[in-house]
């Protein structure tokens, strides 16, 4: 199968792929969708079986991130860029620096922050060669660590599905939490605040002892995460969480986590919504973070400062869009992630027809 020929492709304007021998860098900048404005996503760091896989991951994140800054309303396109490596062996400053002439060779089609097993102080050595990198600290703009913003939107619409399937709050509810990095340690400290009962898992031993300490979580091992009597199934790990073999062993009537694409693919949806299941769909509860990053892109190009009331407002109007997902869903007995993909497939649409528009008029 070609690029072209890939499902995953669909609709993308330009994957990049860039090497480095003398730092061992091996990445792939995929650009889905700049009808709305600059591409914009998080770089993910994984140690990839195969550059086909790392590929096919790049394609739907990518996308993904098209549908997320559509549904959060950003003036932003979809991007992603992947590093093939193991994040806890291969890092290192030169690593991240050949990464920042990727991003700048793209030339500023697409911006960059942290994801999986990437940190704000590795894109401090990217920024040293090039712009387009956000979600850093020391300027009057900067937003910082997305993560916290992001887990804020997560928790807040978990409550939200909550309400709806069960009719109460988080008070007493249990959540099972897969991945507890770093959004899902931040889930976590909410959930626990709101008086939530947790279930834990994650690769990380250390990262799983240390919100076990702050929050009484239990520890369950990965496999095991799926059949735990849980009210919410909270994935925050890589995608593809839930499938056709993991969903029949979900006991509870939410899924609702920080994970992009949780769906192995668009059936499960339809799956998981005869099951009675109200499912959240990952690029609109999950945007937060680049809702904080699109602030600091915002501040940038004004030469002004973050914004943290801008960020609330846009914030609390994604959750409004979320509940008008769960309210059509029901309304029409078709399953949220349809509803999701329609409402962002037509925003996007409208701006690249905009766009075609006033190429003609010039």
């Amino acid at each position: 199968m070609t690029l072209f020929d890939s499902p995953a492709f669909e609709g993308h304007e330009g994957v990049h792929a860039f090497s480095d021998k003398k730092t061992g860098l091996k990445a792939i900048i995929a650009v889905h969708s700049t009808a709305r404005g600059p591409a914009a996503g998080g770089c993910r760091m994984w140690p990839y079986a195969s550059a086909e896989l790392a590929l096919e991951d790049a394609l739907r994140l990518s996308r993904a991130m098209s549908y997320k800054n559509a549904m959060a309303d950003l003036e932003l396109g979809g991007g992603k860029a992947v590093i093939i490596g193991d994040s806890r062996t291969q890092k290192s400053p030169a690593l991240f620096e050949a990464f920042g002439r990727a991003v700048d060779a793209v030339g500023g089609r697409y911006w960059t922050a942290e994801d999986v097993g990437v940190s704000p102080a590795d894109l401090m050595h990217a920024r040293k060669q090039t712009r387009y990198v956000a979600g850093l600290t020391g300027h009057p703009a900067a937003s910082g660590d997305p993560s916290p913003v992001t887990a804020e939107g997560v928790f807040r619409g978990i409550q939200l599905c909550v309400r709806r399937a069960y009719n109460r709050e988080l008070d007493g509810v249990t959540v099972a939490i897969q991945g507890v990095g770093h959004v899902g340690a931040y889930l976590a400290d909410k959930l626990h605040a709101a008086g939530a009962k947790l279930v834990v898992t994650d690769v990380s031993e250390e990262a799983l002892r240390e919100v076990a300490e702050r929050t009484g979580a239990k520890v369950v091992a990965p496999g095991a995460i799926f059949d735990v009597e849980a009210e919410v199934f909270a994935p925050c790990a890589l995608g593809g969480a839930v499938s056709a073999e993991t969903l029949p062993r979900l006991q509870g009537k939410v899924i609702a986590g920080g994970a992009n694409n949780q769906l192995a693919d668009p059936a499960i949806g339809r799956a998981v919504f005869e099951r009675g299941i109200l499912y959240a769909p990952d690029y609109v509860i999950n945007g937060g973070g680049i809702i904080n990053v699109a602030s600091e892109l915002r501040a940038r190009q004004t030469g002004g400062a973050y914004d943290a009331a801008w960020v609330e407002t846009k914030l609390s109007r994604l959750m409004e869009t979320l509940d008008e997902v769960l309210e059509r869903s029901a309304s029409e007995n078709r399953p949220t992630h349809e509803i999701a993909g329609a409402i962002a497939e037509a925003r996007i649409n409208a701006a690249r027809d905009a766009k075609a528009e006033q190429r003609k008029a010039a």
